[in-house]
């Protein structure tokens, strides 16, 4: 039996709220096991994603799937866990579905617009009857994303409606956000687009490329309808910075130094306290009020 929840009424109260909820990429049992305890320290639900390439990096979405249920029980992770799928093509979307994930993203922003929206269709037919949310793509996100890539075009407001009226349970939509390290030249959020979109759909819309978006900015979007927060990159930065510091240090040379375990330890504890931070963020705690 999955212990996971689809997500779709913490994401409603977030964006009535006024707060949102992030939702962390894995990569490994480390990044798996750095996001549940950080979920957990703070009291909030954890949002545990895997892309199409690090499902398969890991084994496929059923080892992804099966690692997160197993980590969850052996940690004694009472806060409630979501497991989804971001930026799924048509083919990954079922596949999780299939594996058991309670939540899936089918992106089909690079698809002709009629195509994307009869494939969301499809996957909310099959998603819906099982439990299991579904999130779909307006506009294209900035930037490149599992091969999938995008110069940041800004959403339609009529595209997101239609889309909204397929039953979906998430809105990611572009409004000027890239994926990765974002650019000195970068011109920022469109929160003029923004507040247009969330005044045409209630569906609780999704801020992607949330790493590197100043505070100030992921607030305001926060208040504007934004009630899911992706972050990967920024976690791959800290982790990054983290083992660099353990050999910088020689530390690797110490007695039994080159343990996997003990070279792995600092990335794991930077990417803890990392989603502790955006946590704190994007007011996440709000919802145990």
């Amino acid at each position: 039996m999955s212990s996971f929840i689809h997500g779709t009424e913490i994401m409603q109260a977030a964006r009535k709220g006024g707060y949102a909820h992030g939702a962390y990429n894995t990569n490994n049992l480390e990044w798996t096991k750095a996001i549940l305890a950080a979920a957990q320290a703070k009291g909030v639900p954890a949002i545990v994603q895997s892309s199409m390439g690090a499902a398969k990096y890991m084994g496929g979405y059923k080892v992804v799937r099966q690692l997160v249920e197993g980590l969850v029980e052996s940690m004694n992770i009472t806060v409630p866990v979501v497991m989804h799928l971001d930026h799924g093509n048509f083919e990954a979307a079922k596949e999780a579905i299939e594996a058991g994930y309670s939540s899936v993203m089918f992106d089909g922003h690079d698809l002709p617009f009629e195509e994307n929206l009869a494939k969301t269709k499809e996957i909310v037919a099959l998603a819906h009857p099982k439990g299991i949310s579904v999130e779909a793509e307006v506009g294209s996100i900035g930037g490149e994303e599992d091969g999938v890539v995008g110069a940041g075009e800004l959403a339609s407001v009529e595209e997101a409606k239609q889309l909204a009226a397929t039953g979906i349970d998430f809105l990611a939509a572009g409004i000027g956000n890239i994926h990765g390290v974002y650019p000195e030249n970068w011109e920022g959020l469109n929160y003029d687009r923004l507040s247009e979109i969330a005044d045409a759909v209630d569906t609780p819309l999704v801020l992607h490329g949330g790493s590197g978006i100043p505070k100030d900015q992921i607030q305001k979007a926060i208040d504007l309808g934004v009630a899911k927060i992706n972050v990967n990159t920024e976690q791959q930065i800290a982790w990054s910075k983290a083992v660099k510091a353990y050999y910088a240090a020689n530390k690797d040379e110490a007695e039994k130094g080159f343990d996997p375990r003990k070279v792995l330890a600092p990335g794991t504890q930077a990417i803890q306290e990392t989603v502790e931070e955006r946590i704190d963020w994007f007011g996440s705690q709000k919802g145990n009020n």
